[in-house]
C-alpha cells in the first residue's frame, strides 16, 4: 500500500546536487537559511552540540509548516560557521516532496523505494546505493536516505548534503544529531 499521508498538501522541492534543495542553497549563512525557509514556515534556530572538535560551531534551523499545530519540524537545516549550510533533512510526514530523477524520496516504504530505485538503475544503466539504515537510494553522494518511525512502520527521511569543514565526504559530515537519530531509530529488520 502506498504511503499517502498529507501528500496532496505538501510543497514540492527540487534537489540539485552540490547546489541545494528547495529554496535552500548549500553554503548559506544561518540568517540566509532562516530568510529562505520563512516562505515555507516558522523557523527556530538552535546551536548543535560539538560532536567533533574538527568541525566549527554548527547551528540547527528547524522549519515548521505554517498552519499545523505543533508538528515536528518539516525540514531541519544544518549550517556550520565555516561551511554554511551543509545538510538539509526532510521529515517523512511533514516535509516537502523531493524527487530524484522522478523517484519520490520522502516518506516512502523501504521496499517500494527499493523497487523504484532498482528499476530506475536497471533502465538507465546506472548504480544505486544503500544507506546505513538499509534504504536503497540514488548513487549520489549528496543523498543519504534514513528511516523515520511513523506509527509502527519506518518511512524514508532523506538528508541532502555537501561536505562541511574538516570532512572529506558527505558521510563524514553527518550532523551528530542525525547520526544519533539514525542509530536509535534503526528498525529491527532490514
Amino acid at each position: 500500500m502506498a504511503f499517502t499521508t498529507e501528500v496532496a498538501e505538501r510543497d514540492e522541492w527540487f534537489y540539485s546536487p552540490t547546489v541545494g534543495v528547495g529554496p535552500l542553497r548549500f553554503g548559506m549563512t544561518v540568517d540566509e537559511v532562516v530568510e529562505a525557509a520563512e516562505t515555507f514556515g516558522r523557523t527556530k534556530v538552535g546551536e548543535c552540540a560539538r560532536g567533533h572538535a574538527v568541525f566549527s560551531p554548527t547551528w540547527k534551523v528547524e522549519v515548521h509548516r505554517r498552519g499545523v499545530a505543533s508538528p515536528p519540524p518539516a525540514v531541519t537545516a544544518y549550517a556550520s560557521q565555516v561551511a554554511g549550510l551543509f545538510c538539509v533533512a526532510v521529515d517523512a510526514v511533514h516535509g516537502p516532496r523531493v524527487a530524484y530523477e522522478g523517484i519520490q524520496l520522502v516518506g516512502r516504504d523501504r521496499s517500494e523505494l527499493e523497487s523504484d530505485v532498482t528499476a530506475y538503475a536497471e533502465a538507465m544503466d546506472r548504480y544505486f546505493r544503500y544507506s546505513p539504515d538499509g534504504y536503497a537510494g540514488p548513487d549520489d553522494p549528496g543523498i543519504v536516505i534514513c528511516g523515520q518511525p511513523v506509527g509502527r512502520v519506518f518511512r524514508s527521511r532523506p538528508l541532502f548534503m555537501v561536505p562541511r569543514d574538516g570532512a572529506y565526504t558527505e558521510g563524514d559530515s553527518l550532523p551528530s544529531e542525525e547520526y544519533a537519530s539514525m542509530a536509535s531509530q534503526r528498525p529491527d529488520t532490514v
